[in-house]
């Protein structure tokens, strides 16, 4: 008689091997993981930990001293998504300068600072370039669009990242990944299983209850066998070779850069910069924005948080000093952030 075939959940939950350390590198996985319970059918001996993939958390604290200094010095209009503005820079956050004073617009899409600098001719207006593959194209298009436009007043502060040498830097600190869908949407799943031949396993996740079940059911499965492997477990959305227009634009516009990660230092060739036929919509460039260190809290343990070296409760400021309406850490301000997940969902741990 054929034996009935296991569901996703009864893999997961009758997983009795060695301990696994399976790192979702999404934060909206986290954030997912968390409101599903996905966490409470989890054995003991299964660790699911959260990586580097909320792009406000890995924007290092130097990147907002710049976009204050624009603002302050320059008196350049900042535009920027709305969870970037209370992040923590050295002295201050993007909300602390606009109490003072500074003009810190949010916006819902890079096109529409370019709007606004096309409506406002005499002000500098600055656009706060952040994300990883999946929003970077925008930011690209905005570019393209205002050098269409022949506006002069208008620039990017770049602090865009790419996935594939984060995932080589994070190398050892977990068995396995769960791959970002949305981004592989755009670089496709071959990227990713590239990686398989440098001993990085993981398999493409989704988000739903159903996907992420699957997921976790293929990696535990997999890792038990002992062999290389990578799968697309997001077929639906994510094909081999991804968003051939999103990889085109991105690669018309911008270049491969080394760049500093939250937690993470500086990852060799993991940035993105503008080509030198877009430099005069370069903040940088077009400002001179002096060299900025930054200097985060020394209290905070974002960094830690980002490398899945400890959880947010081994934090000693976390849902103390530390809370979403006072935020210390990055981790604790954008709604992917995983001290904002813990915060939100795991209140137990907060004495």
């Amino acid at each position: 008689m054929e034996q009935k075939r296991k569901t996703a959940r009864e893999i997961i939950e009758g997983y009795d091997g060695p301990k696994l350390r399976i790192m979702e590198v999404c934060g909206t996985h986290t954030h997912e993981i968390f409101r599903l319970g996905v966490r409470n059918i989890l054995p003991e001996n299964i660790e699911l930990i959260s990586g580097p993939g909320c792009p406000v958390c890995v924007t290092p604290v130097g990147f907002i001293d710049e976009a204050i200094w624009l603002a302050e010095e320059k008196g350049c209009v900042i535009t920027t998504f709305g969870d970037l503005i209370r992040v923590p820079g050295s002295e201050k956050s993007l909300a602390g300068a606009r109490a003072g004073g500074a003009r810190v617009n949010p916006v819902y899409t890079p096109t529409d600072a370019v709007a606004y600098a096309e409506e406002h001719p005499d002000e500098e207006v600055v656009f706060l370039a952040v994300g990883f593959e999946t929003t970077t194209p925008a930011s690209c298009m905005a570019v393209k669009q205002a050098k269409e436009k022949g506006l002069k007043n208008f620039s990017i502060l770049t602090a865009n990242k790419t996935m594939t040498n984060a995932y080589r830097a994070l190398k050892g600190s977990a068995d396995a990944f769960l791959y970002p869908g949305h981004v592989n949407a755009i670089t496709g799943a071959d990227s990713c299983a590239a990686l398989v031949d440098e001993g990085i396993y993981g398999v493409v996740c989704g988000f739903t209850a159903k996907e992420i079940l699957t997921a976790l059911a293929v990696t535990i499965t997999r890792l038990q066998e002992g062999k290389p492997f990578f799968m697309n477990c997001y077929p639906r959305v994510v094909t081999d070779e991804g968003s051939t227009a999103g990889k085109r634009m991105i690669e018309e516009v911008m270049e491969p850069c080394d760049t500093e990660w939250r937690g993470l230092g500086v990852i060799p060739q993991s940035g993105l910069r503008l080509r030198d036929e877009y430099a005069a919509y370069d903040a940088r460039k077009k400002f001179g924005i002096p060299e900025m260190k930054g200097r985060s809290n020394p209290a905070c343990r974002c960094g830690d948080v980002l490398q899945g070296k400890c959880t947010p409760a081994d934090c000693k400021v976390f849902g103390k000093g530390c809370t979403p309406l006072h935020p210390i850490g990055a981790c604790m301000v954008s709604d992917e952030g995983t001290c904002a997940a813990w915060y939100a969902y795991k209140r137990d741990v907060i004495e």
